[in-house]
Protein backbone atom coordinates (compact mmCIF):
# COMPACT_ATOMS: atom_id res chain seq x y z
CA UNK A 1 0.00 0.00 0.00
CA UNK A 2 1.70 3.05 -1.13
CA UNK A 3 1.17 6.80 0.45
CA UNK A 4 0.32 7.82 -3.09
CA UNK A 5 -2.13 4.63 -4.01
CA UNK A 6 -6.01 4.73 -3.57
CA UNK A 7 -5.88 2.54 -1.33
CA UNK A 8 -4.08 4.54 1.08
CA UNK A 9 -6.67 7.29 0.17
CA UNK A 10 -8.80 5.09 1.50
CA UNK A 11 -7.28 3.34 4.22
CA UNK A 12 -6.29 6.68 6.30
CA UNK A 13 -9.57 8.53 6.73
CA UNK A 14 -10.92 5.68 7.54
CA UNK A 15 -8.29 5.24 10.56
CA UNK A 16 -8.91 9.06 11.34
CA UNK A 17 -12.14 8.73 11.98
CA UNK A 18 -12.22 5.35 14.39
CA UNK A 19 -8.86 7.09 15.74
CA UNK A 20 -10.55 9.95 17.26
CA UNK A 21 -13.68 8.72 17.78
CA UNK A 22 -12.30 6.25 20.39
CA UNK A 23 -10.45 9.51 21.80
CA UNK A 24 -13.75 10.21 23.98
CA UNK A 25 -13.44 6.45 25.32
CA UNK A 26 -10.02 4.89 26.26
CA UNK A 27 -6.29 5.73 25.50
CA UNK A 28 -5.69 2.05 24.83
CA UNK A 29 -8.34 1.63 22.24
CA UNK A 30 -6.51 4.41 19.95
CA UNK A 31 -3.56 2.73 20.73
CA UNK A 32 -4.38 -0.96 20.04
CA UNK A 33 -7.00 0.42 16.76
CA UNK A 34 -3.19 1.87 15.54
CA UNK A 35 -1.46 -1.27 15.99
CA UNK A 36 -4.09 -3.21 14.59
CA UNK A 37 -3.91 -0.94 11.94
CA UNK A 38 -0.05 -0.87 11.22
CA UNK A 39 -0.07 -4.64 11.34
CA UNK A 40 -2.74 -4.07 8.25
CA UNK A 41 -0.61 -2.01 6.72
CA UNK A 42 2.42 -4.09 6.32
CA UNK A 43 0.76 -6.70 5.82
CA UNK A 44 -0.16 -5.29 2.23
CA UNK A 45 3.20 -5.58 1.25
CA UNK A 46 3.45 -9.06 2.38
CA UNK A 47 1.48 -10.75 5.01
CA UNK A 48 4.10 -13.55 5.83
CA UNK A 49 6.32 -10.62 7.26
CA UNK A 50 3.89 -10.03 9.88
CA UNK A 51 5.17 -12.78 11.83
CA UNK A 52 9.08 -11.61 11.73
CA UNK A 53 7.73 -7.79 12.99
CA UNK A 54 6.56 -9.24 15.44
CA UNK A 55 9.13 -11.53 16.72
CA UNK A 56 11.38 -8.39 16.33
CA UNK A 57 9.05 -6.82 18.57
CA UNK A 58 8.72 -9.58 21.11
CA UNK A 59 12.51 -10.31 21.58
CA UNK A 60 13.65 -6.79 22.35
CA UNK A 61 10.06 -5.87 24.51
CA UNK A 62 10.68 -9.24 26.47
CA UNK A 63 15.03 -8.39 27.01
CA UNK A 64 14.31 -5.03 27.57
CA UNK A 65 12.25 -5.76 30.78
CA UNK A 66 14.60 -8.16 31.55
CA UNK A 67 17.97 -5.68 31.73
CA UNK A 68 15.63 -3.13 33.76
CA UNK A 69 15.12 -5.46 36.52
CA UNK A 70 18.67 -7.36 36.91
CA UNK A 71 20.82 -6.24 39.42
CA UNK A 72 24.12 -8.22 37.63
CA UNK A 73 26.07 -5.66 34.93
CA UNK A 74 27.20 -8.59 33.81
CA UNK A 75 24.25 -10.46 32.68
CA UNK A 76 22.41 -7.48 31.60
CA UNK A 77 25.73 -6.74 29.02
CA UNK A 78 24.78 -10.38 28.25
CA UNK A 79 21.45 -9.87 27.53
CA UNK A 80 22.23 -7.04 25.38
CA UNK A 81 24.86 -8.59 23.77
CA UNK A 82 22.43 -11.61 22.47
CA UNK A 83 19.22 -9.01 21.23
CA UNK A 84 21.95 -6.91 19.21
CA UNK A 85 23.09 -10.20 17.93
CA UNK A 86 20.08 -12.06 16.87
CA UNK A 87 18.63 -8.50 15.48
CA UNK A 88 21.50 -7.98 13.43
CA UNK A 89 21.61 -11.47 12.82
CA UNK A 90 18.19 -11.40 10.78
CA UNK A 91 18.59 -8.43 9.32
CA UNK A 92 22.10 -9.25 7.85
CA UNK A 93 20.65 -13.16 6.95
CA UNK A 94 17.14 -11.47 4.81
CA UNK A 95 19.65 -8.65 3.21
CA UNK A 96 23.11 -9.61 3.36
CA UNK A 97 22.95 -13.74 2.92
CA UNK A 98 23.18 -13.51 -1.02
CA UNK A 99 26.51 -10.71 -0.95
CA UNK A 100 28.28 -12.69 0.90
CA UNK A 101 27.82 -15.77 -0.85
CA UNK A 102 28.75 -14.35 -3.63
CA UNK A 103 31.99 -12.33 -2.60
CA UNK A 104 33.07 -15.83 -1.12
CA UNK A 105 32.63 -17.38 -4.66
CA UNK A 106 34.28 -14.32 -6.12
CA UNK A 107 37.25 -14.65 -3.87
CA UNK A 108 38.02 -18.01 -4.15
CA UNK A 109 37.16 -17.80 -7.98
CA UNK A 110 40.11 -15.10 -8.14
CA UNK A 111 42.46 -17.78 -6.60
CA UNK A 112 41.69 -20.50 -9.15
CA UNK A 113 38.99 -22.13 -7.02
CA UNK A 114 36.47 -22.48 -9.19
CA UNK A 115 32.79 -22.51 -7.22
CA UNK A 116 29.52 -22.93 -9.01
CA UNK A 117 27.31 -19.57 -8.07
CA UNK A 118 24.54 -20.25 -5.74
CA UNK A 119 22.49 -17.91 -3.98
CA UNK A 120 19.35 -18.13 -1.96
CA UNK A 121 16.00 -17.15 -3.17
CA UNK A 122 15.85 -14.82 -0.13
CA UNK A 123 12.93 -12.14 -0.43
CA UNK A 124 13.46 -8.89 1.79
CA UNK A 125 11.25 -7.88 4.13
CA UNK A 126 10.23 -4.28 3.28
CA UNK A 127 11.41 -1.94 6.09
CA UNK A 128 13.53 -4.21 8.17
CA UNK A 129 16.35 -2.00 8.30
CA UNK A 130 14.00 0.71 9.86
CA UNK A 131 12.19 -1.37 12.16
CA UNK A 132 15.58 -3.31 13.52
CA UNK A 133 17.15 0.60 14.26
CA UNK A 134 14.00 1.50 16.44
CA UNK A 135 14.39 -2.21 18.26
CA UNK A 136 18.20 -1.74 18.86
CA UNK A 137 18.06 2.13 19.80
CA UNK A 138 15.54 1.06 22.55
CA UNK A 139 17.19 -1.69 23.60
CA UNK A 140 20.83 0.08 23.85
CA UNK A 141 18.74 3.31 25.32
CA UNK A 142 16.86 0.81 28.22
CA UNK A 143 20.26 -0.65 28.82
CA UNK A 144 22.01 2.90 29.46
CA UNK A 145 19.22 3.92 31.58
CA UNK A 146 18.06 6.58 29.15
CA UNK A 147 14.58 5.32 29.18
CA UNK A 148 12.50 3.02 31.48
CA UNK A 149 11.64 -0.58 29.62
CA UNK A 150 7.81 -0.08 28.84
CA UNK A 151 5.29 -1.97 30.27
CA UNK A 152 2.85 -2.71 27.81
CA UNK A 153 3.71 -4.67 25.11
CA UNK A 154 0.74 -2.57 23.16
CA UNK A 155 2.53 0.86 23.56
CA UNK A 156 6.25 -0.35 22.43
CA UNK A 157 4.82 -2.39 19.43
CA UNK A 158 3.04 0.41 18.24
CA UNK A 159 6.26 2.73 18.93
CA UNK A 160 8.03 -0.09 16.82
CA UNK A 161 5.61 -0.85 13.65
CA UNK A 162 3.53 2.54 14.08
CA UNK A 163 2.68 2.46 10.15
CA UNK A 164 3.81 5.90 8.83
CA UNK A 165 7.38 5.30 9.51
CA UNK A 166 7.34 1.74 9.29
CA UNK A 167 8.74 0.55 6.06
CA UNK A 168 10.95 3.63 4.69
CA UNK A 169 11.35 5.69 8.53
CA UNK A 170 11.36 8.24 9.91
CA UNK A 171 13.71 6.20 12.43
CA UNK A 172 12.53 7.53 15.51
CA UNK A 173 13.79 7.06 19.24
CA UNK A 174 11.75 5.54 22.00
CA UNK A 175 12.56 8.57 24.24
CA UNK A 176 10.42 10.76 21.87
CA UNK A 177 7.89 8.81 20.26
CA UNK A 178 6.96 6.38 23.29
CA UNK A 179 5.95 9.35 25.51
CA UNK A 180 3.34 10.54 23.35
CA UNK A 181 2.46 7.52 22.35
CA UNK A 182 1.31 6.94 26.13
CA UNK A 183 -0.18 10.09 26.78
CA UNK A 184 -3.67 11.08 25.95
CA UNK A 185 -4.29 12.90 22.64
CA UNK A 186 -6.76 15.08 22.38
CA UNK A 187 -8.18 16.21 18.75
CA UNK A 188 -7.56 20.06 17.43
CA UNK A 189 -8.18 21.16 14.54
CA UNK A 190 -5.65 23.96 14.22
CA UNK A 191 -3.03 21.41 13.45
CA UNK A 192 -4.88 19.67 10.59
CA UNK A 193 -3.96 22.68 8.43
CA UNK A 194 -0.59 22.54 8.79
CA UNK A 195 -0.70 18.66 8.13
CA UNK A 196 -2.69 19.02 4.83
CA UNK A 197 -0.40 21.12 4.06
CA UNK A 198 2.66 18.91 4.57
CA UNK A 199 1.12 15.79 2.82
CA UNK A 200 0.05 17.76 0.06
CA UNK A 201 3.96 18.79 -0.39
CA UNK A 202 5.01 15.42 0.01
CA UNK A 203 2.70 14.24 -3.02
CA UNK A 204 3.95 17.30 -5.21
CA UNK A 205 7.23 16.08 -4.22
CA UNK A 206 6.66 12.38 -4.82
CA UNK A 207 4.41 12.43 -8.17
CA UNK A 208 5.15 15.39 -9.62
CA UNK A 209 8.69 15.89 -9.31
CA UNK A 210 10.39 12.53 -8.50
CA UNK A 211 7.97 10.24 -10.80
CA UNK A 212 8.53 12.68 -13.58
CA UNK A 213 12.19 12.79 -12.83
CA UNK A 214 12.55 8.63 -12.97
CA UNK A 215 10.96 8.05 -16.61
CA UNK A 216 14.13 9.66 -17.99
CA UNK A 217 16.62 8.61 -14.86
CA UNK A 218 15.45 5.09 -15.64
CA UNK A 219 15.87 5.47 -19.59
CA UNK A 220 19.66 7.16 -19.71
CA UNK A 221 21.11 5.20 -16.53
CA UNK A 222 19.79 1.44 -17.95
CA UNK A 223 21.07 2.59 -21.39
CA UNK A 224 24.61 5.03 -20.35
CA UNK A 225 26.40 3.61 -23.34
CA UNK A 226 23.98 4.62 -25.87
CA UNK A 227 24.11 8.67 -24.71
CA UNK A 228 26.26 11.43 -25.39
CA UNK A 229 28.25 13.37 -21.93
CA UNK A 230 25.82 15.64 -21.79
CA UNK A 231 22.59 13.45 -22.03
CA UNK A 232 24.38 11.60 -19.19
CA UNK A 233 24.88 14.45 -17.18
CA UNK A 234 21.23 15.58 -17.42
CA UNK A 235 20.44 12.17 -16.22
CA UNK A 236 22.82 12.57 -13.24
CA UNK A 237 20.96 15.70 -12.43
CA UNK A 238 17.63 14.34 -12.77
CA UNK A 239 18.37 11.45 -10.58
CA UNK A 240 20.18 14.02 -7.59
CA UNK A 241 16.78 15.83 -7.76
CA UNK A 242 14.41 12.54 -8.00
CA UNK A 243 16.12 11.27 -5.04
CA UNK A 244 15.63 13.88 -2.86
CA UNK A 245 11.92 14.74 -3.96
CA UNK A 246 11.09 10.65 -3.43
CA UNK A 247 12.77 10.40 0.27
CA UNK A 248 11.99 13.91 1.82
CA UNK A 249 8.12 13.41 -0.61
CA UNK A 250 7.52 10.23 1.98
CA UNK A 251 8.83 12.05 4.58
CA UNK A 252 6.56 14.92 4.33
CA UNK A 253 3.87 12.75 4.13
CA UNK A 254 4.56 10.24 6.85
CA UNK A 255 5.23 13.07 9.67
CA UNK A 256 1.69 14.62 8.17
CA UNK A 257 0.26 11.71 8.16
CA UNK A 258 1.30 11.08 12.50
CA UNK A 259 -0.24 15.08 12.85
CA UNK A 260 -3.61 13.95 11.83
CA UNK A 261 -3.31 11.84 14.61
CA UNK A 262 -1.96 13.65 17.28
CA UNK A 263 1.79 12.94 17.02
CA UNK A 264 4.95 14.16 16.15
CA UNK A 265 7.79 12.58 14.24
CA UNK A 266 10.70 13.46 13.81
CA UNK A 267 12.60 15.39 11.11
CA UNK A 268 14.08 13.99 8.35
CA UNK A 269 15.09 16.52 5.87
CA UNK A 270 16.50 19.96 6.20
CA UNK A 271 17.09 21.79 3.04
CA UNK A 272 19.98 19.39 2.03
CA UNK A 273 21.15 20.72 -1.37
CA UNK A 274 21.01 24.13 0.04
CA UNK A 275 24.33 23.17 2.19
CA UNK A 276 27.26 24.91 2.27
CA UNK A 277 30.10 21.51 2.21
CA UNK A 278 29.43 17.93 2.45
CA UNK A 279 29.31 18.27 6.61
CA UNK A 280 26.47 20.58 6.38
CA UNK A 281 24.72 18.13 4.17
CA UNK A 282 24.75 15.02 6.01
CA UNK A 283 23.11 17.02 9.00
CA UNK A 284 20.52 17.74 6.47
CA UNK A 285 19.88 14.80 4.98
CA UNK A 286 18.34 11.58 6.07
CA UNK A 287 18.81 13.16 9.77
CA UNK A 288 17.22 10.43 11.78
CA UNK A 289 19.70 8.10 9.87
CA UNK A 290 22.51 10.05 10.25
CA UNK A 291 22.01 11.08 14.23
CA UNK A 292 21.19 7.01 14.84
CA UNK A 293 24.41 6.44 13.29
CA UNK A 294 26.10 9.48 15.10
CA UNK A 295 24.95 8.06 18.70
CA UNK A 296 25.22 4.94 18.36
CA UNK A 297 28.22 4.20 16.36
CA UNK A 298 30.41 7.52 15.96
CA UNK A 299 30.55 8.63 19.22
CA UNK A 300 31.12 5.23 21.24
CA UNK A 301 34.06 5.01 18.78
CA UNK A 302 35.24 8.12 20.53
CA UNK A 303 33.37 10.75 18.08
CA UNK A 304 35.21 14.00 17.61
CA UNK A 305 37.52 13.66 21.36
CA UNK A 306 40.05 11.93 19.67
CA UNK A 307 42.74 12.50 17.52
CA UNK A 308 42.40 13.83 14.19
CA UNK A 309 43.65 10.71 12.71
CA UNK A 310 41.21 8.34 14.56
CA UNK A 311 38.39 11.24 14.24
CA UNK A 312 38.98 10.52 10.44
CA UNK A 313 39.04 6.79 10.65
CA UNK A 314 35.87 6.86 12.82
CA UNK A 315 34.56 8.64 10.22
CA UNK A 316 35.38 6.32 7.23
CA UNK A 317 33.98 3.69 9.70
CA UNK A 318 30.09 5.19 9.84
CA UNK A 319 29.80 5.59 6.27
CA UNK A 320 31.28 2.59 5.04
CA UNK A 321 28.22 0.96 7.51
CA UNK A 322 25.90 3.53 6.48
CA UNK A 323 26.77 2.32 2.92
CA UNK A 324 26.36 -0.72 3.64
CA UNK A 325 22.89 -0.44 5.66
CA UNK A 326 21.60 0.82 2.25
CA UNK A 327 22.21 -2.21 0.10
CA UNK A 328 24.15 -5.30 0.04
CA UNK A 329 26.36 -4.37 -2.88
CA UNK A 330 30.47 -3.07 -3.01
CA UNK A 331 28.41 0.01 -5.02
CA UNK A 332 26.73 1.17 -1.61
CA UNK A 333 30.11 0.63 0.01
CA UNK A 334 31.95 2.99 -2.12
CA UNK A 335 29.29 5.59 -1.95
CA UNK A 336 29.73 5.18 2.03
CA UNK A 337 33.46 6.06 1.75
CA UNK A 338 33.37 8.46 -0.84
CA UNK A 339 31.06 10.60 1.05
CA UNK A 340 33.80 10.03 3.98
CA UNK A 341 36.03 11.36 1.45
CA UNK A 342 33.83 14.65 0.87
CA UNK A 343 33.84 15.22 5.16
CA UNK A 344 37.33 14.94 5.67
CA UNK A 345 38.63 18.41 4.32
CA UNK A 346 35.79 19.57 6.74
CA UNK A 347 37.76 17.65 9.43
CA UNK A 348 41.03 19.03 8.58
CA UNK A 349 40.03 22.65 8.87
CA UNK A 350 37.79 22.07 11.55
CA UNK A 351 34.23 23.55 9.90
CA UNK A 352 32.08 20.26 10.57
CA UNK A 353 30.09 22.44 13.34
CA UNK A 354 30.06 25.39 11.43
CA UNK A 355 26.77 26.43 9.26
CA UNK A 356 24.85 25.47 11.70
CA UNK A 357 22.03 27.41 10.63
CA UNK A 358 20.22 27.64 7.25
CA UNK A 359 22.22 29.56 4.50
CA UNK A 360 21.00 33.22 4.44
CA UNK A 361 18.99 33.59 7.32
CA UNK A 362 16.38 36.58 7.35
CA UNK A 363 18.00 37.03 3.70
CA UNK A 364 16.28 37.00 0.31
CA UNK A 365 19.82 35.75 -1.59
CA UNK A 366 22.93 33.90 -0.58
CA UNK A 367 26.42 35.77 -0.08
CA UNK A 368 28.53 35.45 -3.52
CA UNK A 369 30.91 32.87 -1.12
CA UNK A 370 27.45 31.25 0.18
CA UNK A 371 26.52 30.45 -3.45
CA UNK A 372 29.30 29.04 -4.40
CA UNK A 373 30.16 26.78 -1.82
CA UNK A 374 26.35 25.73 -2.14
CA UNK A 375 27.28 25.29 -6.25
CA UNK A 376 30.12 22.90 -5.63
CA UNK A 377 28.33 21.16 -2.12
CA UNK A 378 25.39 20.51 -5.29
CA UNK A 379 27.52 19.20 -7.74
CA UNK A 380 29.46 16.70 -5.18
CA UNK A 381 26.20 15.61 -4.60
CA UNK A 382 25.34 14.77 -8.23
CA UNK A 383 28.82 12.58 -8.78
CA UNK A 384 28.40 10.65 -5.50
CA UNK A 385 24.59 9.61 -6.57
CA UNK A 386 25.86 8.43 -9.88
CA UNK A 387 27.31 5.24 -8.00
CA UNK A 388 24.16 5.02 -6.12
CA UNK A 389 22.41 4.41 -8.75
CA UNK A 390 24.20 2.78 -11.11
CA UNK A 391 23.69 -1.09 -11.84
CA UNK A 392 27.12 -1.64 -10.21
CA UNK A 393 30.84 -0.18 -9.68
CA UNK A 394 32.15 -0.78 -12.83
CA UNK A 395 28.70 0.64 -14.76
CA UNK A 396 29.22 3.45 -12.46
CA UNK A 397 32.87 4.38 -13.46
CA UNK A 398 31.98 3.80 -17.60
CA UNK A 399 28.90 6.50 -16.64
CA UNK A 400 31.38 8.89 -15.02
CA UNK A 401 33.74 8.47 -18.06
CA UNK A 402 30.87 8.63 -20.72
CA UNK A 403 30.29 12.53 -18.75
CA UNK A 404 33.63 13.61 -19.12
CA UNK A 405 34.29 13.10 -23.28
CA UNK A 406 34.27 15.34 -25.41
CA UNK A 407 30.60 14.91 -25.82
CA UNK A 408 29.46 16.42 -23.19
CA UNK A 409 29.36 20.06 -24.87
CA UNK A 410 26.40 18.59 -27.51
CA UNK A 411 22.67 18.69 -26.71
CA UNK A 412 21.04 15.80 -24.34
CA UNK A 413 19.45 13.44 -27.09
CA UNK A 414 16.82 10.48 -26.04
CA UNK A 415 13.50 9.53 -26.91
CA UNK A 416 11.53 12.01 -25.03
CA UNK A 417 13.82 14.70 -24.57
CA UNK A 418 11.52 17.60 -26.46
CA UNK A 419 9.40 16.67 -23.72
CA UNK A 420 12.30 17.17 -20.66
CA UNK A 421 12.01 21.02 -20.60
CA UNK A 422 9.00 20.49 -18.67
CA UNK A 423 10.30 18.61 -15.88
CA UNK A 424 12.89 21.11 -15.80
CA UNK A 425 10.73 24.21 -15.55
CA UNK A 426 9.07 22.18 -12.85
CA UNK A 427 12.25 21.74 -11.05
CA UNK A 428 12.99 25.31 -11.30
CA UNK A 429 9.66 26.09 -9.82
CA UNK A 430 10.07 23.53 -6.97
CA UNK A 431 13.42 24.81 -5.60
CA UNK A 432 12.20 28.16 -5.62
CA UNK A 433 9.28 27.46 -3.41
CA UNK A 434 12.00 25.62 -1.79
CA UNK A 435 14.25 28.27 -1.09
CA UNK A 436 11.83 30.91 -0.29
CA UNK A 437 10.43 28.36 2.89
CA UNK A 438 13.64 26.90 3.61
CA UNK A 439 13.95 28.46 7.16
CA UNK A 440 10.16 26.98 8.06
CA UNK A 441 10.19 23.04 8.48
CA UNK A 442 8.81 21.98 5.07
CA UNK A 443 8.95 24.58 2.24
CA UNK A 444 5.16 26.04 2.70
CA UNK A 445 4.43 25.17 6.38
CA UNK A 446 3.89 28.47 6.61
CA UNK A 447 2.46 29.95 3.31
CA UNK A 448 -0.25 31.53 5.07
CA UNK A 449 1.42 34.19 6.80
CA UNK A 450 2.80 35.42 3.71
CA UNK A 451 0.27 35.61 1.36
CA UNK A 452 -3.48 36.50 1.17
CA UNK A 453 -6.06 33.66 1.06
CA UNK A 454 -6.80 34.15 -2.63
CA UNK A 455 -3.31 33.84 -3.60
CA UNK A 456 -3.26 30.39 -1.19
CA UNK A 457 -5.84 28.87 -2.56
CA UNK A 458 -4.93 28.84 -6.19
CA UNK A 459 -1.73 27.98 -5.22
CA UNK A 460 -3.15 24.76 -3.08
CA UNK A 461 -5.25 23.74 -6.37
CA UNK A 462 -2.81 24.64 -8.75
CA UNK A 463 -0.82 21.86 -6.61
CA UNK A 464 -3.75 19.55 -6.47
CA UNK A 465 -3.93 19.50 -10.26
CA UNK A 466 -0.56 18.93 -10.73
CA UNK A 467 -0.65 15.72 -8.50
CA UNK A 468 -3.82 14.78 -9.99
CA UNK A 469 -2.58 15.18 -14.02
CA UNK A 470 0.64 13.30 -13.42
CA UNK A 471 -0.47 10.60 -11.08
CA UNK A 472 -0.73 6.70 -12.21
CA UNK A 473 2.90 6.80 -13.09
CA UNK A 474 3.36 3.58 -10.13
CA UNK A 475 6.90 4.66 -9.21
CA UNK A 476 7.70 2.85 -6.27
CA UNK A 477 9.72 4.90 -3.58
CA UNK A 478 13.26 4.44 -3.65
CA UNK A 479 13.91 3.73 -0.07
CA UNK A 480 11.61 1.02 -0.09
CA UNK A 481 14.26 -1.58 -1.15
CA UNK A 482 16.45 -0.57 2.16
Amino acid sequence: MFFDSIEFAIFIPIVFLLYWLLGNYKLSFQNILLLVSSYFFYSCWDIRFVSLLIFSTSLDYFFALKIEQSNNNKFKIQLLAISIAINLGVLAYFKYCNFFIDSFINLFNSFGLNISSYTLNIVLPIGISFYTFHGLSYIIDVYKNKIKAESSFINYALFVSFFPLLVAGPIERATHLLPQIKQKRVFNLQFMPDAFRQILWGLFKKIVIADNCAEYVNVIFDNSTDFSGSTLLLGAFLFTVQIYCDFSGYSDIAIGVAKLLGIDLIRNFSFPYFSRNMSEFWRRWHISLSSWFKDYVYIPLGGSKVSKSKQILNTFIVFAISGFWHGAEWKYIFWGVLNAIFVVPSILIRTTKVNLEIVAKGKFLPTLKDFCAIVLTFLLTIFMWIFFRSQNFETAIQYILGIFSETIISYPNFTGVEKVHQILLLIAVFFTIEWLGRENQFAIEKLELKFPQTIRWIFYYSIIFLICLFSGNGEQFIYFQF
